[in-house]
């Protein structure tokens, strides 16, 4: 079980449209693809998405750091010596879904290993979670049609609506039209990735306040700390804290502070073992929790999915684990299929899924 080689894959693989929101938008998944192999003969892989407007990274800086630095300090370790792992890798500042990535390929060729999958090692409450669907930026028509598409086709009937333009009548119009719709055939929530003001967030929520929403999320930034603690303390919905609490420290100081009331988990910033432990504090501290996405690919879903449905507090709530259906292909062997709102963690050893050497072949950027 020791750790012989690690490896970054850059790949680069098209969305069907653009996926737009208040931090940025995104046309092509330039992913990268982490493997790490044993002495045995085993490959664990994940997947780490890039996301420079919210973290800081990119898919040149996630090769560097994995192969350059990572790899020197974690070959030779075994599989079992995830503490170890972890602990090296916090040496360096940053760089949380390059750790994630690394983590997440340690525990997929654990399971591989063992024969077992990871949802079984992590906890193994469930083999299934519902899912919610991210609808982008766009015109009220376009984003209730995307709505009706997804319940249609793929039986979903949560949905995350991204707000955060300016004026906030642009998004309270949207998130209204789909709730005229679908009345309370569906649940809807919102995000605004820090695009409002305290003040516009305040504002936005009371034209929504007949709506019944479930969630607000990351209306404003954390930084603002006056600001955000004002507006959490005026809201009657939960508040989630996603960007502001990468690590259990983060979760500590935004709850205790006031500036949150519940968090979203993305597998693809905290890994499996960070991600453990925000759930255990968020347990806890009697926190809702939301299982969310990075705009993974289906490697990046597979590994939420096994996490979240380990959990009874994960799985309680839909996760946001659809977006990998915006892209035009994957890199998986065997896609990963929706039906009736639901996702099944896949069946196997690891994470349960594998890498089609074809579609690698021709995705990859390096070569």
């Amino acid at each position: 079980m020791k750790i012989t080689a690690l490896e970054a894959i850059p790949f680069a693989i098209p969305y069907s449209k653009p996926l737009k929101f208040a931090s940025g938008e995104v046309h092509v998944a330039e992913h990268v693809l982490v493997r790490v192999h044993t002495d045995d003969g085993i490959v664990g892989v994940a997947e780490a998405p890039p996301r420079p407007f919210t973290y800081g990274e990119t898919q040149a800086g996630i090769i560097a750091v994995v192969e350059q630095i990572f790899a020197p300090q974690i070959i030779g370790l075994t599989l079992l010596e995830r503490e170890t792992v972890g602990a090296r890798l916090a040496r360096t500042v940053g760089n949380p879904t390059a750790k994630a990535a690394v983590d997440m390929a340690i525990w997929d060729a654990l399971g591989h290993t063992l024969g077992i999958g990871v949802t079984e090692l992590l906890g193994g409450f469930t083999d299934h979670l519902r899912v919610s669907h991210m609808l982008g930026f766009d015109e009220p028509a376009v984003m209730v049609a995307e709505a009706e598409r997804m319940r249609d086709r793929y039986g979903i009937s949560t949905f995350k609506v991204k707000v955060g333009r300016r004026p906030v009548s642009l998004d309270t119009a949207v998130v209204r039209a789909l709730r005229e719709r679908f009345g309370d055939e569906i649940e809807l929530y919102v995000d605004g990735n820090r695009g409002w003001t305290a003040a516009e967030s305040l504002r936005a929520m009371r034209e929504m306040a007949d709506l019944d929403l479930l969630f607000a999320e990351e209306l404003c930034p954390a930084d603002d700390v006056l600001g955000r603690r004002w507006l959490v303390g005026h809201l009657d919905v939960p508040f989630i804290a996603d960007e502001s609490v990468p690590t259990p420290a983060d979760v500590t100081r935004e709850i205790l502070g006031g500036s949150a009331t519940a968090i979203s988990i993305k597998t693809a910033r905290t890994g499996f073992t960070g991600s453990r432990r925000v759930h255990h504090l968020a347990e806890g501290l009697g926190l809702e929790v939301v299982l969310g996405n990075q705009i993974d690919g289906q490697l990046g879903t597979a590994c939420a999915v096994n996490f979240g449905a380990a959990y009874q507090l994960t799985s309680r709530r839909a996760g946001e684990l659809s977006n990998f259906l915006d892209m035009s292909d994957d890199l998986l062997a065997e896609p990963l299929q929706i039906r009736d709102g639901v996702l099944h963690v896949p069946s196997g050893n690891g994470l349960g899924v594998e890498i089609d050497p074809e579609k690698l072949a021709r995705y990859r950027s390096d070569q």
